[in-house]
């Protein structure tokens, strides 16, 4: 089947805290785990009062420790944010405590507002320097050479898989310009998946990473034992995106019974378009979906993720699409 792994923000619930966050966090890896879930990724945002991810690395490490197989990492690191070197570092750490286990994913949006931009002192002066960034990252991690001044340490000769995260065109042609893997951001920012994978897979060049192309494309999937229930469950990720267009980001909302009554025509059909790769429904309707969405984009490998209020709902969801997706058995691609 299809490799499928998880997509986590460490979100915090209403009435909940950061501490708590990352409890679930660890119970929710070690699932991940046991499931059959190949990667278990966190995201870097900032300033975003219901997800905890922003110390990208210290949880990965966190969730490394606690699990024996799983790959882990970063989806992503938004390197406008750092230095390179300090990423390479912090990876290059990472990656001799947990030996084959850790994945780098890079982003080029700063994963907050102008306001916590300012704050993260990064002065970074446009989406041009990125690729010269992630060049520079990418040296760190091979072999010193002879009258190298500046070296990673830890961090040479250290094995770290590195992405290129992406919700355009710009990441796409990079990646392939670089013969790197590539995750499409489809689960919140779906209209250019198309034309992104055309270009990745058309102008990929095959490097000492990667000998052809990988696509791995994140999609919301939540899973109940009705479909009734699955889009109750689904509402709090509604809502959360609903209340950033509003301008007023804050903690996972409890799940309503009927969307419509606390949005507008206008904002359900944003959310609508933010949200549109999503599977939810009972196992059957999610198997469907699931299959369908493989058959249409061909991806490599499916980045999984629910912001779902209850934890024990949320544990439950994703083990309930593991089986339901390794039961169904949807053919893979290559892998890596």
């Amino acid at each position: 089947m299809v490799p499928i792994s998880i997509l986590d923000l460490a979100p915090v619930t209403e009435g909940s805290d950061a501490s708590r966050a990352f409890a679930n966090m660890v119970e929710l890896a070690r699932l991940a785990e046991q499931a059959g879930y190949k990667r278990y990724w966190l995201a870097e945002h900032h300033n975003m009062p219901g997800i905890a991810s922003a110390a990208t690395s210290v949880l990965i490490g966190h969730v490394a420790g606690a699990t024996t197989r799983l790959r882990v990492g970063a989806g992503g690191i938004m390197l406008p944010n750092h230095a390179p070197l300090q990423v390479a570092e912090q990876f290059g750490t990472l990656g001799s405590l947990y030996p084959g286990r850790i994945d780098l994913g890079l982003g080029r949006a700063p994963g907050t507002d102008q306001a916590a931009t300012r704050a993260l002192r990064r002065y970074y002066q446009g989406a041009e320097e990125f690729p010269a960034d992630v060049i520079e990252l990418l040296n760190y991690f091979e072999p010193v050479q002879p009258g190298q001044a500046v070296r990673a340490v830890p961090g040479a000769g250290i094995e770290v898989d590195v992405w290129i995260l992406g919700s355009s065109m710009f990441g796409a042609h990079l990646a392939a310009r670089l013969g790197l893997p590539y995750a499409f951001a489809s689960h919140f920012a779906p209209e250019m998946l198309e034309q992104a994978l055309v270009a990745y897979r058309g102008s990929f060049r095959p490097s000492r990473r990667l000998a052809q192309p990988h696509v791995m494309l994140a999609l919301n999937v939540v899973v109940a034992d009705s479909d009734v229930e699955a889009r109750r469950l689904f509402t709090s990720q509604q809502l959360g995106f609903i209340n950033l267009r509003r301008g007023r980001p804050g903690l996972v909302q409890p799940p309503v019974e009927d969307i419509a009554a606390v949005s507008t025509p206008e904002e359900r059909a944003g959310v609508d378009r933010a949200l549109a790769c999503a599977v939810v429904g009972a196992p059957e309707e999610v198997e469907r979906g699931v299959a369908a969405f493989v058959a249409r984009h061909r991806p490599d490998e499916l980045m999984l993720t629910a912001n779902v209020f209850d934890h024990a709902a949320r544990l439950r969801s994703f083990e309930m699409a593991a089986g339901v997706l390794r039961d169904a058995a949807i053919p893979g691609r290559n892998s890596i």
